[in-house]
């Protein structure tokens, strides 16, 4: 029981972190959900009802929202042994008030759906979810030409997504959109040079850079390499990461389009081909620019942990996507926090869409931090209580601060 009551403890004190979330997906200028419809839209959901059995037809775009809800918690009842499901009841039971069991199903749909609209639509809905989060900044991920204007980029810190310039260039609608956001011209034609384009990206990354950003970002698949001939625009992007002062954060090793009639954002896997020995020539030439790194796989989260052992400019982030369940956060954050410095762990984001699932993945996070800190930290008499709780800042909110500089 002791045990029981160390780890609650803790755990309630690490709720009362205030979050910097360094990684999302969400639109501020419409950063919650408006419908059920909204929440359940998540790939998560939509992804595993098709993998347990649901037709695709109710996610075409011309279906109803709530015949589409109706359709998914019709078949919830296949995946409820899922941390998904978790997630999709914490925030019925701290947003919508919901409190009638561990069991949601269609017969729920009419009553969640009138709930969630009316809720949903009050006025202050944004900061109640802010409140009710302890979160007080998240990272955006911003395509190259966006204005960054129409949001409060103090509470929503901008982070220029670099994918589509290192591996879409070669498309002529890519190269019209990064001469509209310069006003370089020449940067739209097939055969602009490499100085036509250098002043493209140094003109972006000034003006991310006035407008806030505190990050550049990139999702890399497992047999990228970072070599100046083959990627000179990926060279181009992180000369100006060093020249701007901002940290580049890479996602390495999604293979796309594995399941080709997977739904919207679910046919993408992890590949155990990549390796970050794929990029210690990058770690070598660019010493003083941060590489805060996020991987699929315990395998890569163990070749990671040795590589932010060893390069004082490589950073360990988050628990990425497939990673991103109980066993395997247990198993990489224990392996984490007993090899690499204190200071060099980003230790969760959200990747949320929607605001709302900030809550329910950093409370899943908090209890595991929680409980790896009392078994392997307060009990061994490695720390005390206090200085676990001060390990827990760090992961959730000051290292952020000072990676990012927020």
């Amino acid at each position: 029981m002791a045990a029981d009551r160390l780890t609650l403890d803790l755990a309630a004190e690490i709720a009362r972190i205030p979050l910097i979330d360094p990684h999302s997906h969400i639109d501020p200028r419409r950063p919650t959900a408006r419908t059920l419809d909204d929440i359940l839209g998540y790939h998560y959901y939509t992804e595993l009802a098709h993998s347990a059995g649901m037709d695709q037809a109710p996610l075409a775009p011309n279906v109803p929202p709530r015949d589409r809800v109706r359709a998914i918690l019709g078949h919830l009842d296949r995946l409820d042994n899922t941390v998904q499901y978790s997630w999709f009841l914490d925030i019925l039971r701290t947003f919508l008030n919901f409190h009638q069991g561990n069991r949601v199903s269609a017969a729920d749909c009419d009553v969640l759906c009138d709930r969630a609209e009316r809720i949903f639509s009050q006025s202050d809905w944004e900061s109640q979810v802010f409140q009710k989060s302890n979160l007080e900044k998240i990272f955006l991920t911003n395509d190259f030409d966006d204005p960054l204007e129409g949001f409060d980029t103090n509470r929503y810190v901008p982070c220029l997504r670099t994918d589509d310039l290192v591996f879409h260039l070669d498309k002529k609608a890519t190269r019209e959109r990064l001469a509209k956001a310069t006003g370089i011209d020449a940067v739209a034609e097939p055969g602009a040079n490499r100085q036509e384009l250098a002043k493209a990206v140094e003109v972006l990354f000034a003006h991310f850079v006035s407008k806030g950003a505190k990050a550049c970002a990139i999702s890399l698949p497992p047999d990228f390499m970072p070599n100046n001939d083959v990627h000179p625009m990926f060279n181009l992007i992180v000369c100006n990461c060093r020249e701007f002062k901002l940290p580049f954060d890479l996602m390495i090793g999604v293979n796309r389009r594995v399941y080709r009639n997977g739904v919207h954002q679910g046919q993408d896997l992890f590949d155990q081909r990549t390796s970050l020995i794929q990029y210690a020539e990058l770690f070598n030439t660019f010493p003083d620019v941060t590489f805060p790194i996020s991987v699929l796989t315990s395998a890569q989260n163990q070749e990671l942990v040795s590589y932010s052992w060893i390069f004082p400019n490589v950073v360990v982030n988050g628990h990425w996507w497939y990673s991103n369940i109980p066993a395997y956060i247990t198993h990489d954050l224990r392996a984490r926090l007993q090899a690499v410095p204190k200071t060099k762990l980003l230790g969760y984001y959200s990747d949320a869409y929607k605001l709302e699932f900030v809550l329910p993945k950093y409370n899943m996070y908090r209890r595991i931090l929680a409980q790896v800190l009392a078994d392997d930290f307060v009990r061994p008499g490695v720390c005390g209580e206090k200085q676990a709780l001060d390990l827990a800042r760090l992961l959730l909110r000051e290292n952020s601060q000072r990676i990012f500089g927020v």
